[in-house]
């Protein structure tokens, strides 16, 4: 225990000595309320995560302080094979930012062996950071080729659709814009689909989702 407390401040004093303070004031602005952010930029945090071993013990302990970087840094240092699904749970109840989900989803999330399985549950989910990861970890396992049964394209296709359509939160929506744009392309019949859904939203009375439409129609016929 000894050991992982001094790794831990080990791994802080690295976070010290490229500490942004003009950074860190902007995302407190932003309404990003950790207890700490030193305000270092991503590649940064990636290269001082190299000169550790991936450990279970250390990331989770990392993910336990209210400070930005470490939280970054678990996602980094987390084995796959002793990340079970009660802990990926637990990790996203304790999610409050969609940047923190963004890196844990590319650095973790989109390696774990039941991700296939798991998606779909919580995309399903009504708590907004675990359909933001489910949404996120759909755009990531579809760029991985996963391919998808008849079944599971119309089950993105829906939930993708009503979270869009959801105005309550808007990082919500952009996943799964993302995701949509993920399935188009991962086949002509599903780039069809949601090239209709597209002209569905042009035809809409509200401005903000006839300007989605309009774009995402552009992008997919580009």
């Amino acid at each position: 225990m000894n050991e992982l407390h001094e790794t831990i401040r080990e791994i802080k004093s690295h976070f010290r000595l490229f500490m942004n303070g003009v950074i860190s004031q902007s995302m407190r602005e932003k309404g990003m309320g950790y207890k700490l952010n030193f305000g270092i930029e991503y590649p940064r945090i990636k290269e001082i995560a190299v000169g550790y071993e991936k450990n279970h013990e250390l990331a989770q302990a990392l993910w336990k302080e209210d400070i930005r970087e470490c939280k970054i840094m678990a996602g980094l240092l987390q084995p796959t094979e002793t990340f079970y699904p009660e802990i990926a749970e637990i990790w996203m109840e304790d999610m409050r930012y969609p940047e923190l989900a963004e890196y844990t989803v590319m650095n973790l999330f989109q390696y774990l062996p039941y991700a296939p399985e798991r998606v779909f549950r919580w995309i399903a989910d009504e708590r907004p950071y675990f359909q933001l990861c489910g949404f996120l970890l759909m755009a990531r396992l579809l760029m991985r080729q996963l391919q998808l049964n008849d079944r599971g394209e119309a089950e993105l296709l829906d939930q993708a659709v009503a979270a869009v359509e959801d105005t309550g939160q808007p990082f919500v929506r952009k996943a799964a814009l993302t995701a949509l744009r993920k399935l188009a392309f991962s086949s002509d019949r599903q780039s069809k689909e949601v090239l209709r859904q597209a002209e569905i939203w042009q035809q809409s009375a509200r401005p903000e989702m006839a300007a989605i439409g309009t774009s995402l129609k552009e992008e997919l016929a580009g």
